[in-house]
Parts: structure tokens; sequence; C-alpha cells
């Protein structure tokens, strides 16, 4: 197992130790605890852990009680670029975290591998990633996709709190002691807050620093609230997020940002504000921007169900994640119906 700094790190990171779990936790609509997830039906046989650990009891979890994947392999050609240019944040990255990584895929003689068999090797992707620099609050919250939903300042992306069977993924799949692992194409991310994050904050108990961005351009702070007491869910808004004023780009602002939280759903629970198209970027399983790389194929498939042309469709449902309600309004056609389609088409 990894050992020293980074495992000390990992408990002093936890402000509890006993977690509710989240699965079935994924709701349609905001929902304070709970995944405002794009994605709605999961398969249940998808790739992921083999099987959970004595650290999950009942509906809870425990953290220090699942095993970390072995190793700590460093990345020196990690690198983040993140600057401003008129109204936008540029944020370019190769995806590669700027601290030491277990060793992936998992290898047999490690005690995680019981558990969890990731086959995947950590893979340089290209990021580029252009959020607004003062975000604005939507007329209305919209959904989260599965693989990337941010990135960290770290140079790893930002998942949301599920796995590929719609499970709590920091409770059930293996990760690596900065709660780390890579995804089929070997994108790097966390699920949940990650121990190896800088935050002066939570050291100085005061307000948590930025420790990422959402791809609404909103900032992800860490776990410590004004005062600096851990925050929870109860806290938090629907989004798992508040207004109040933190330091942003340079100056004090009464602006929305999100938290992390040691509560499922851990970082983003639906975004706040409108998130920005991936540019050239590869995310989970397979994804271009925040739908998957045969996400042509799937609104072909979906248009052709709904018979309209896929020009029409990609219109109408906009940058990812599809807005079924603007797409219903565009084509005449229920929400209820496009969304079928799309599922139909993913092969759900």
């Amino acid at each position: 197992m990894v050992c020293g700094s980074l495992v000390m790190i990992a408990s002093a990171a936890l402000a509890h130790d006993t977690i509710p779990l989240g699965d079935g936790n994924i709701s349609a609509a905001p929902q304070r605890g709970y995944l405002f997830s794009c994605q709605q039906s999961f398969n249940p046989n998808a790739p992921g852990a083999v099987k959970s650990g004595s650290w999950i009891k009942g509906g809870t979890w425990s953290p220090s009680g699942k095993p970390d994947v072995d190793g700590k392999i460093g990345w020196p050609g990690s690198r983040i670029d993140i600057s401003l240019k008129g109204g936008a944040r540029i944020i370019s990255a190769n995806n590669l975290p700027d601290h030491p990584t277990g060793s992936f895929p998992v290898a047999r003689s490690d005690d995680a591998y019981q558990f969890d068999r990731n086959p995947n090797t950590i893979r340089e992707q290209r990021i580029l990633l252009r959020l607004p620099a003062v975000p604005a609050v939507a007329a209305e919250p919209s959904c989260v996709p599965m693989g990337m939903i941010g990135f960290a300042l770290s140079g790893a992306a930002i998942f949301n709190a599920v796995d590929a069977k719609g499970q709590d993924a920091p409770a059930h799949e293996i990760q690596d002691a900065c709660n780390g692992h890579p995804e089929r194409n070997g994108q790097y991310h966390y699920h949940n807050l990650s121990p190896c994050l800088p935050d002066k904050g939570r050291e100085e108990q005061r307000h948590s620093d930025l420790v990422g961005y959402a791809l609404d351009g909103f900032g992800i702070f860490g776990i410590n609230g004004v005062g600096g007491q851990p925050l929870h869910n109860a806290d938090l808004d629907a989004c798992h997020g508040h207004v109040h004023e933190v330091s942003w780009n340079g100056e004090t602002r009464n602006i929305y940002h999100y938290h992390y939280t040691d509560e499922y759903p851990y970082a983003v629970g639906c975004f706040m504000g409108t998130p920005a198209k991936l540019e050239n970027a590869r995310g989970a399983s397979g994804e271009q921007g925040a739908q998957p790389a045969n996400g042509r194929a799937i609104l072909r498939r979906a248009a052709q169900i709904l018979g309209v042309s896929e020009r029409q469709l990609a219109d109408a449902v906009g940058a990812p994640p599809p807005d079924f309600r603007k797409a219903s309004r565009v084509l005449g056609i229920s929400q209820g119906t496009i969304k079928a389609a799309f599922d139909t088409a993913r092969g759900q």
C-alpha cells in the first residue's frame, strides 16, 4: 500500500469517517444530496469494481477501511495553463496530475485487485476549456453528464459522483492515495475530494481555497466554509454550492461557487450556470467533450428515431449536456420521447 505523507494527508482530509452511501441518489431534477444526472439509466453489468469490501456496511461506508491502489508514480510532464482573455478563462492542460498517482493497471499483487481490477493506463489527454471569467447563474439548473464535469488545479479531471453502474463511485471503486484513477481512455480523474489538492484554508482553519472549476465556470472550493468549519450537504443548495464573498479573479466578489464535502454527491450536484462545450478534449468512456466518442452516431440514430435531421436535433439539444426541454420546444416533441430516443441510440 502507499504509505507515508499521502496517507496521513488523506486521513486528515476527512471531516468524518462514516459516510452515507449515495447509491440510488440520482434525480431527474435538482435535489439536495442527489446527483441531477443527464443519464438516468445505467447498466448494472458495466465495467468497474468487481466487488465491495467490509468498508461498506448497510447504508454507510468508511473511507479509511478501503484499500488504495499501490504505487507512487510521478508525472514530471504535467502541464496546466490558466489565463484570462477578455471575458474568458482559458484552461489548457494535458490531464497529467502534478502529484504522484498509484500504479495502473492495478497489479495482481495489489490487495486492491480483489475488489477493482482497473486495467487502464494513465495517458495524456488534450484539454482546452473556455469558461466565462465571471460566470452567471442560469435561468434554471441543468444536469451533469457522465465524464468530466470540471477540472482541478492539480491538472486532473473532475468527474461526477457515480461510476458506470450508477453507484457511488468513491464508495465502490478503488482509487489511489490521491482519490484518483484512470478511465478506459486513460483520463485520470477524481470523483470526490482529493487529499492531494492543496488547500491552505483547510490547514489554517479558514474558508477553503479554490481547487478547481466546474464546466459552467463557477469555482469549486475545498471542504471548509466561512469560519473554517467543514461543510455538509445541509449547508449547500441542490447543486452543492452557495453565494458569499470569495477571492475571484484577484478581487473579493460576492459570487456563487461550489464546495467539496465528504457527503455524496461530493462536489457538483448540478450546474448552476451554463456549462461550456469542451474543445478537442477527451472525457470519460471515450467522450469527446461531454458526449461519447461515438456521439455523432448516437445523435444520428436518435434523429432517425425521432424523424428529424441530424442537424435539426443537434441545434435543438445544444451543447452537452443535451437540453431536452429546449429541444422539446424547438421540435414540438415531448421531452420524454426525445430522451427515450437518445437512450435507445446509446443501447440503454
